[in-house]
């Protein structure tokens, strides 16, 4: 039997660590070892790199053409559920996504593939958040009279009418095509009415998918419609956001506001036009979290096209032009598809927060810019991305990593303290751990370090040192039980924090030790010893967890004593006391900054070989069970660590199953929420066979890639290039 051979250049073989050499110049001579060459009979790539292969027909295939926006609107099963990715029109990394939404309204994708109706099309959404999320502005096409209940109004779905490519999204629904398009902080639409004197637009300003208030909507002329609504909410948190539009029609509308309700003082429009002559109407769209004249000045700057199609193939070469990053060749349709739709979603976020002019409304309520060419970001799912998307970010786009740390450093200089999972201009204290000190260190690794990283290292250390200062807004702690942990090196477990549904001692304990890591890396790389060497040796602290009795990682209390009763106390459907959306037996293998510790407390190579074996005789049972829960975030690394027992066979025919069995090319072709983009990014490094192992380090764990050529593109640095020969999982040569 014979595994299959990879050949990766761009890798140093012993540290597994990315290369980190500048890019030869244009016409030199490529580093001694690459793979990449002139076209040459046996299917080599060309000389600048990518993937074209005599005789593959795929090589220079469009990978938008390969990208199916549906994936992901479906649902995956019962622990997979609702995994609320959203089909509408977006780029990369926009302000606004444009995108339907149906009345079971998923979480932040606002889109139910099992849907029959649409209620509007809203221009702000995000990909799998977990929680309402966005859903700003819905607007709705009727062709009829205006109905009495405007807020309540729907159109029937046939998915035989839709059309959805990345930065399009086209229906016909009620009687009138709707087709969308965006830029970075605007939208475009043009709807297509039958001839009658009677087609309508609804403007629902108080129709978010969160809780809103403050919507009021305001006629300027005959042709513009401006207003603002307050939203946010994000999973409980207190903090509210303001969000500003201006509408823009290329023809006159005789508009009715509505009247007065909880959501504000005009909450929506019923828009009238006369289409009796022509039946198209065109409206351009522009957002801004500063104020009204943002949102005028994005449209003035981005919105200059009424032409919807022109738009579209515009967002579309924007999008050609981030998934070209990574070029892959050879495989089945479906297989490219499921690739390129995974790294289209890995790219929507975080989203652009900073208008046109750089202008931002801060954490501290006042309105900032950013430097010319930079851009603030926001909606920075931090528990989810840290330990795939951020690498992969940091990867493909240094300069938009740099920008992304930028974010969280400037959020914490406005608000006191790093971000957990920073919504808009607010904290949120979504998720246990202290994520952004991951995200920090990991853009300083795989990127080009062009952020401040000494002052990322000043707050983080400030985050997991510092006790006293004032709460971020009135309310937000960075590391809540901070005190305990550095007291007792562990966080007890008898309290509540983080959105978490029971007692998070442990994971908090093992989130704050990754953490820590993260941040001995980035001083290390910064030369500060004596920092680098005390947190290095409170990432150890998951070793108080252990209970040597019985073999499992546990919650401890304040006492130091273990809960009575079996390890694994579990109840289906529900995560184990002590552990954030997860259990012991899952939880166990979380300690991605000290494998070979972890390997050596656990019995050694092959005892650690048999419990993963046991563990992944299921690869999805959800977090009441005690096997692999892939669709959570904890769960991201296990397959891998078998590279780390001697039995890199086992990690590639796991990793295989989970890529073949748990993601597809339909509307439930992901193993769980997309989480902004972590769940889809965990696929793109499996295709590749790599996995950024360690948070804070380049070191990459192997398997076998799925294609049998693949280019990534660095900028300013030499391709990384991979190539296959065999199926790699089993195959008999």
């Amino acid at each position: 039997m014979r595994i299959g051979r990879i050949a990766v250049s761009g890798i140093v073989a012993v540290a597994l660590a990315l290369a980190s050499a500048a890019a030869p110049a244009q016409g030199a001579a490529r580093p001694s070892g690459s793979a990449a060459k002139s076209p040459t009979a046996d299917g080599g790539p060309t000389e600048d790199g990518g993937p074209t292969r005599d005789g593959d027909p795929t090589a220079d295939e469009d990978p938008t053409t390969a990208v199916d926006p549906f994936v992901g609107t479906g649902v995956g099963g019962r622990w997979v559920g609702r995994i609320d990715t959203f089909p509408g029109a977006s780029v990369p990394f926009g302000m606004v996504q444009w995108s339907p939404d149906t009345p079971s309204r998923p979480d932040g994708g606002g889109y139910a593939y099992g849907d029959n109706a649409i209620t509007g099309f809203s221009l702000t959404h995000l990909s799998g958040p977990g929680c309402p999320a966005q859903g700003d502005l819905p607007v709705l096409p009727l062709a009829g009279p205006a109905p009495a209940q405007p807020q309540t109004a729907t159109v029937p779905l046939d998915h035989g009418q839709e059309t959805a490519r990345p930065g399009y999204y086209a229906v016909t629904a009620g009687g009138v095509r709707t087709e969308l398009s965006v830029t970075t902080r605007t939208g475009a639409a043009r709807f297509t009415y039958p001839r009658t004197g009677s087609a309508v637009l609804l403007v629902n300003a108080g129709g978010g998918a969160t809780r809103t208030s403050g919507a009021t909507v305001r006629v300027v002329g005959d042709r513009e419609l401006v207003g603002q609504v307050t939203s946010g909410h994000f999973c409980g948190a207190p903090h509210a956001t303001r969000l500003s539009f201006d509408l823009r029609f290329d023809r006159p509308f005789q508009a009715t506001i509505w009247p007065a309700s909880a959501r504000g003082p005009a909450p929506g429009a019923t828009l009238a036009f006369d289409t009796s002559l022509d039946p198209f109407v065109h409206l351009q769209a522009g957002v801004s979290y500063v104020g009204t004249d943002g949102a005028r000045a994005n449209l003035d700057a981005e919105g200059g096209n009424w032409d919807v199609h022109e738009v579209a193939e515009q967002a579309r070469e924007s999008w050609r032009d981030a998934l070209g990053a990574i070029r892959v060749s050879g495989g089945t349709r479906a297989r490219r598809t499921v690739f390129y739709t995974a790294l289209y979603h890995s790219l929507l976020h975080p989203d652009t927060f900073s208008d046109a002019d750089g202008r931002y409304r801060g954490f501290d309520g006042q309105v900032h810019s950013v430097a010319p060419g930079h851009v603030q970001y926001a909606d920075i799912s931090g528990w989810d991305i840290y330990r795939c998307q951020v690498p992969l970010l940091a990867l493909l786009f240094p300069g938009r990593a740099d920008d992304l740390a930028d974010s969280l450093l400037a959020d914490a200089d406005q608000g006191g303290w790093l971000p957990k999972w920073p919504y808009a201009d607010g904290y949120t204290g979504v998720m246990n751990g202290d994520a952004a000190d991951a995200i920090l260190a990991g853009i300083h690794a795989f990127g080009d370090q062009g952020f401040d990283a000494a002052h990322a290292l000043r707050l983080m250390v400030h985050g997991a040192e510092d006790l006293d200062g004032p709460p971020g807004q009135g309310w937000y702690v960075e590391r809540p039980g901070e005190d305990r942990y550095l007291q007792l090196g562990y966080v007890p477990n008898d309290s509540q924090d983080s959105t978490s549904h029971v007692h998070n001692g442990a994971s908090s304990t093992l989130e704050y030790a990754v953490a820590d890591f993260a941040v001995s890396r980035l001083a290390a790389a910064l030369g500060d010893d004596d920092t680098a060497a005390r947190f290095r040796v409170r990432s150890r602290n998951w070793h108080h967890l252990y209970d040597p009795a019985t073999g499992y990682l546990r919650p401890r209390d304040a006492a130091g004593a273990f809960p009575p009763g079996p390890p694994l106390d579990l109840q289906d459907g529900r995560a184990q006391d002590g552990f954030q959306e997860g259990n012991a037996a899952q939880y166990l293998w979380m300690v991605p900054q000290d494998i070979p510790a972890l390997v050596d407390t656990l019995g050694g190579p092959s005892a650690v070989t048999d419990r993963l074996d046991t563990f992944f005789t299921q690869l999805n049972a959800g977090p009441g069970r005690p096997y692999d829960w892939q669709g959570n975030e904890p769960g991201f690394g296990t397959p891998w660590l078998y590279d780390s027992t001697g039995r890199p066979d086992r990690t590639q025919s796991v990793v295989r199953a989970i890529t073949d069995q748990l993601y597809g090319d339909t509307p439930g072709g992901e193993p769980g929420n997309d989480d902004l983009g972590a769940m889809s990014s965990w696929y793109v490094w499996a295709a590749l066979g790599l996995y950024p192992e360690t948070p804070g380090t380049t070191t990459l764990a192997l398997s076998t890639p799925l294609f049998p050529h693949a280019v990534v593109h660095r900028p300013g640095r030499p391709d990384l290039t991979v190539t296959t020969q065999g199926d790699g999982v089993g195959e008999e040569r």
